[in-house]
Formats: structure tokens, sequence, C-alpha cells
């Protein structure tokens, strides 16, 4: 009999949130889970890194004063055993787009793994609001069962397959369950950008106005992507990598070639 799974979890919603809880009860039923996540919500942090953290014993396991990549960091570097994958998660919205990746706590934490060469999933729930705010949701345990099914599947499954051969992450959104399972369609991110930004007095409120567009009727994100995939009803899996690649550019070696020339003119 194989040793068990060894999972660090943590997330960006905060330990307390209904999300990590849901998330670690499934994979504690097949897998040694270690938590460290923050105390607090640390939502749309980014890759934030802290230079000293305080920590704290919870009953789910480690909460830390920072933020989920200082979360990362830690667990892998000092709290906990060495993991086989680390599990981000579940975040209560969805992570969708290529212009969220550097903004997400949630995928921050995946790629600050990647860093370490621990593969990573980070999990997402999209939450149709409706004009409403997402802190004004109440989401129970039973709301998470799809983000559960298909991260203790991906868990259980996807080191063996071989599917971090080719992947430093996977970026996971799931829709609110339904009757029967969802099913996986692999994605890219979505290329759409639709930030806006509004004066009023001594104030700038800024606006994602891409979520004003998510009915599947009419959705404009093309075949293929995460955001159409979730809008429909579908589980996203976006296999992406890390560190970010670079691109050989002609034009940039050119100006590369001929800056000492121009500026010893300038000067």
């Amino acid at each position: 009999m194989s040793e068990p799974l060894e999972i660090l979890l943590t997330n960006d919603d905060g330990i307390d949130s209904t999300g990590i809880r849901a998330l670690h009860d499934a994979l504690a039923e097949h897998a040694n889970v270690t938590v460290v996540a923050p105390a607090t919500d640390q939502s749309a942090c980014g890759r934030s890194i802290s230079h000293a953290v305080d920590v704290r014993e919870h009953d789910l396991g480690y909460a830390l004063e920072g933020t989920p990549a200082d979360c990362v960091v830690a667990g892998l570097a000092e709290l906990g055993p060495e993991p086989d994958l680390v599990v981000a998660g579940c975040n209560e919205g969805a992570n969708l787009g290529e212009y969220v990746l550097g903004r997400s706590g949630t995928i921050s934490a995946a790629v600050e793994a990647a860093f370490f060469d621990v593969p990573a999933i980070a999990t997402s729930m999209y939450v149709p609001l409706d004009g409403t705010s997402l802190e004004e949701v109440d989401l129970e345990p039973a709301d998470f069962a799809e983000a559960t099914r298909v991260t203790s599947y991906l868990a259980d499954h996807a080191l063996e397959a071989g599917v971090f051969d080719h992947a430093a992450y996977l970026n996971v959104n799931v829709p609110l369950p339904d009757a029967d399972p969802a099913p996986i369609e692999i994605t890219r991110p979505s290329k759409r950008y639709e930030m806006d930004a509004e004066r009023n007095g001594d104030a700038v409120h800024l606006t994602d106005r891409i979520w004003e567009s998510m009915d599947p009727e009419t959705i404009p994100d093309p075949e293929g992507t995460d955001r159409r995939a979730v809008a429909e009803g579908r589980i996203s899996v976006s296999p992406l990598t890390a560190p970010h690649s670079t691109n050989h550019h002609d034009a940039l070696e050119a100006l590369a070639e001929t800056y000492l020339e121009t500026v010893a003119t300038d000067d």
C-alpha cells in the first residue's frame, strides 16, 4: 500500500473561511493535510511577501498574520512536512482571465509553490452575485461540493498521470454545484480586460466590468477560455507555467546593440 499524499493547504480568504474548511475535510479523507493559511482575508494581495509574520496554532493547522505567499514559504520551508502537492482554496469567487493571475492571492500561492518546484492546484468557485457583493453571500459547506470533488480528484490522479510534467500549476474554477457533477474542460485564460476608473471628489473608484457580462447566452469570451467554460456550467482547468517565459525579440536586441553608442553621443 502506497503512502498517503502529503498536501500543504492554504488560501487567501483566511483560515476561518468556509471554503478552506470544506476543502480540508475533503482532502483529509485520502491525504495528510497541513494547513498554513492567513489569519485574515488577504484577497487580491498577489504575491506580496513579508519579512516576518506572527504565527499561531489553529484547530486546522497554523494561522499566519501574513499573505498566501508568506504561508507557502513558511509551510514549505519550516512549518510542515515536505509536501507532494500545494493546494490553494477554495476561493469564494472565481479567478478567471489572464489579468487576475498576478492579482489573486489564491493563484499567487500556487505560483509561489512553483518556485519551490512543488506542483500546485488553485481552486476557486464562481458565485453569481446579481447586484449584491460577495461579502453579503452566505455560503455553506455544501456549496463547495463541486470544488471539493474536482480538487480531490485532481489531487489523487494528476501527479501519477504526469500532468505536472507539463504544467507548474492548475488554475481550477468551478460553478456552484448542481444535481449532477459538472464536466471538466481544459481551458486557457481569457484575455479580456475591462477595468474602469471614475473620480468622485477626493476618491477614485475602480470597477471590474468583466463580471457584468457572465450571461452564458451572451458572454463574449471565445470557446476554450476559462470564463466561457464556467459561465456555461463547466469546470475550467487551465494548466499554467511559472516562472514567466521570455521571448527573443529582434527589435529589442537592436536597441541593446546601439545603447552604448547612443548614450555616449547624448552625453
